[in-house]
């Protein structure tokens, strides 16, 4: 059994574990920022990879990928996705950056992003594990400022192992008056995660 044959049951519980994952998640993000972050799942769903450049705006939109291997008792990779503002609107939060500049972004905008990337990867893994008694584990975070399309390619070339569909987890993020998404996708490699499903 994949991903694409999971019950309503089994994404209403992935969608609970989301949820606590973010809530996790959004008390660290509230500590490195220095102020509160609030961060909701409105959605649980999953997707053909096929389906994920076109979802994201058309292979040839700009975005912003954070990409982490997933390590442990279960293998698979996590992609988290910005578009280029909503990326400066989380810069701005972190490090007070002026929206003015541009896309191109400095060797600290990077480790922030990439340090964000790991807070939420680390937060969901956690979650997962301790529902399905799981030692679940993120890899060093990789960014990549490049065209929707030659980011899927590149996770889908890492992934190997692995299936046609994943498993999105839109996130919003907001601090008092201003909001921002992120696409957080789970992309699983199925003989790792069918022991899982089972448990659900």
């Amino acid at each position: 059994m994949g991903f694409s044959q999971m019950s309503n049951e089994q994404l209403h519980a992935l969608q609970e574990m989301s949820i606590a994952g973010m809530d996790h998640a959004a008390i660290a993000l509230s500590q490195l920022m220095k102020r509160e972050i609030r961060l909701k799942v409105p959605r649980v769903m999953t997707m053909d990879i096929a389906s994920l450049s076109e979802f994201l705006g058309g292979r040839q939109q700009m975005v912003i990928g954070v990409y982490l291997q997933i390590l442990g008792d279960a293998r698979g990779n996590i992609m988290m996705i910005f578009t280029r503002e909503d990326a400066v609107r989380m810069l701005e939060l972190l490090l007070s950056r002026n929206k003015e500049k541009g896309t191109l972004m400095t060797e600290l905008e990077i480790s922030a992003l990439k340090e964000v990337g790991n807070i939420l990867a680390s937060a969901y893994l956690n979650a997962l594990g301790d529902r399905f008694k799981m030692t679940l584990i993120p890899s060093v975070p990789l960014l990549t400022l490049d065209m929707a399309g030659a980011v899927i390619d590149y996770v889908l070339n890492d992934l190997g192992e692995g299936g046609e569909v994943s498993v999105l987890i839109d996130t919003e993020f907001s601090e008092g008056d201003n909001s921002f998404r992120g696409h957080f996708f789970l992309l699983p490699a199925f003989s790792s995660f069918n022991a899982m499903l089972e448990k659900s």
